[in-house]
């Protein structure tokens, strides 16, 4: 049995089949060297070295050896990844305590480009020997463990899931400093995008989805009801409430039954996108600044430098104007861009609303009845069906072309998704970066009763640590075959003080 066996379903690379790749080497390797009676260990690697060590070496590698895993060294020009390699090995903390580098590709590797690697590190460390593995050596392994390997092969799976939870690692709020001093270096360079969701809003008291499809239901029944003296406000709240707790419908097939019921006639439709104008800016909590110290950092981010804007362009999937009236406050140029048609001059940041345009003011722009609205099933569908719709162009494009920041998404949305598992065909490493808030051990161990007193709903406290810190590992590993690295955090004003970092300030 050879390699070429065992992943010809890998043959695309990609992330999903970098990992499977990856998880199988691991395993093998694993197994590999403690039948030699060696010590086999996983690390972390965000952005040093290596995917695992032989803490004393194994076959003929004597002392100490780092292992690096990599499906392909020619996605990059050889002399790229050579300096890129360089340079990890000069900045590595830890690099001086090996005594050999062992790279792994799936690929083969030409002998011009293994003698230039080895040289040019030798100029680093002349005692670090550089060994890389192709195919064939690869193959040699499968074929003293054949038996093994094919169930390694049949499992990838729950063994990739099983490496990730088993990984030496070191505290999360570590492992976030490095991801966000890699954010600092993709954000520099000036191929960088942001994606907003709902969280940014949020930050300035506009309301959630569910407050919001509460407030429709209330304005569709009230209608219905006007003629009606026994039907009171108060009664149609109840009623909303009810209906919620014993329907539950999903918040897209409530869209569809409230857009079904504002909108009755086809001339009808202007009149359900004002409905849901006066509903989202009349539930905004005033108490919460407009300019929220979110949307503040946000718009400090596109700030053009003297070396030209860092930030390309922004993706919202709101409806609200909030990051144009930031943007405004600090006399940053600008184009919403809502329809096919738009167009913004080189020195305007774009500002793609894919999932429609509802601005309090709609007198300032042109042709918002062009825009399509994704507020329920029928847009999902419309965008899901249109593989060429602008909305989606827009966001493949700059999932390809830059680096993307996501704040404020749940990172639920199904065609995002999609998008990001089309962009990460051509990856082997996360470029992208999604900010997500981590549960903390009291959050899930307690629960706030009726009577405001807290209790304990799992007594095991340890095991409950556990969990959380494989459930949140195993996120992780989600996302990364996603091409997105997740950036944790407890509380939302942790946000704005990170994108502060980015941009220096």
């Amino acid at each position: 049995m050879i390699i070429d066996e065992i992943l010809t379903n890998f043959e695309g690379g990609g992330q999903h089949n970098f990992y499977s790749f990856e998880t199988f080497i691991l395993n093998l390797l694993k197994y590999h060297i403690e039948q030699q009676g060696n010590k086999f260990v996983l690390v972390e690697n965000i952005r040093g070295l290596g995917d695992a060590y032989a803490e004393d070496g194994f076959d003929s590698f004597k002392g100490k050896t780092l292992i690096e895993i990599r499906f392909s060294l020619d996605r990059i020009p050889s002399r790229i990844f050579i300096d890129q390699l360089v340079s990890r090995l000069t900045k590595s903390e830890k690099y001086e305590e090996f005594e050999n580098f062992l790279i792994i590709s799936y690929k083969p590797v030409s002998a011009r480009f293994k003698a230039r690697l080895i040289e040019e590190v030798s100029k680093v460390n002349e005692r670090l020997k550089v060994v890389i593995w192709g195919p064939e050596e690869i193959n040699k392994i499968v074929s003293k463990h054949k038996k093994h390997a094919t169930t390694i092969a049949s499992n990838l799976f729950s063994l990739r899931l099983e490496t990730a939870v088993s990984k030496e690692t070191g505290d999360w709020e570590k492992e976030r400093e490095e991801r966000i001093g890699l954010l600092i270096d993709f954000y520099e360079r000036g191929q960088f995008a942001l994606f907003l969701g709902a969280g940014v809003s949020s930050s300035a008291g506009m309301p959630d989805w569910n407050t919001l499809l509460n407030s429709l239901f209330v304005s569709y029944l009230t209608k219905e009801f006007t003629t009606n003296t026994n039907i009171s406000d108060e009664d149609i709240k109840q009623i909303v409430i009810r209906l919620n707790e014993i329907d539950e419908p999903s918040a897209l097939m409530a869209a569809r039954y409230l857009r079904k019921g504002l909108s009755k006639e086809a001339s009808e439709a202007r009149e359900f996108t004002n409905i849901i104008t006066d509903n989202l800016y009349k539930l905004r909590n005033t108490q919460r600044d407009l300019n929220s110290a979110l949307i503040v950092s946000i718009a400090n981010l596109c700030m053009p430098r003297r070396t030209g804007a860092k930030v390309r362009s922004v993706i919202t999937y709101n409806f609200d104007d909030l990051i144009e009236r930031g943007l405004q406050l600090k006399s940053i140029q600008h184009r919403s861009i809502y329809t096919d048609n738009e167009a913004y001059d080189p020195d305007e940041l774009p500002i793609y609303h894919v999932h429609g345009f509802l601005p309090e003011d709609v007198k300032t722009y042109e042709r918002l009845e062009k825009s399509t609205l994704v507020f329920s099933e029928e847009g999902y569908h419309q965008i899901y069906t249109e593989a060429y719709h602008w909305s989606n162009l827009v966001q493949l494009t700059n999932l390809r072309e830059n680096n993307c920041l996501m704040i404020g998404l749940s990172m639920t949305d199904p065609n995002l998704r999609r998008l990001l598992d089309i962009s990460a065909r051509n990856l082997d490493r996360p470029k992208h970066f999604a900010f997500m808030r981590r549960m903390t051990l009291d959050m899930f161990v307690y629960s706030s009763g009726k009577d405001g007193g807290d209790g304990q709903v799992i007594k095991n406290t340890k095991g409950a640590e556990q969990f959380l810190n494989r459930h949140h590992k195993l996120n992780e590993e989600i996302m990364k075959e996603l091409g997105v690295s997740i950036i944790w955090f407890n509380d939302f004003d942790e946000i704005p003080q990170i994108l502060s970092r980015i941009n220096g300030k």
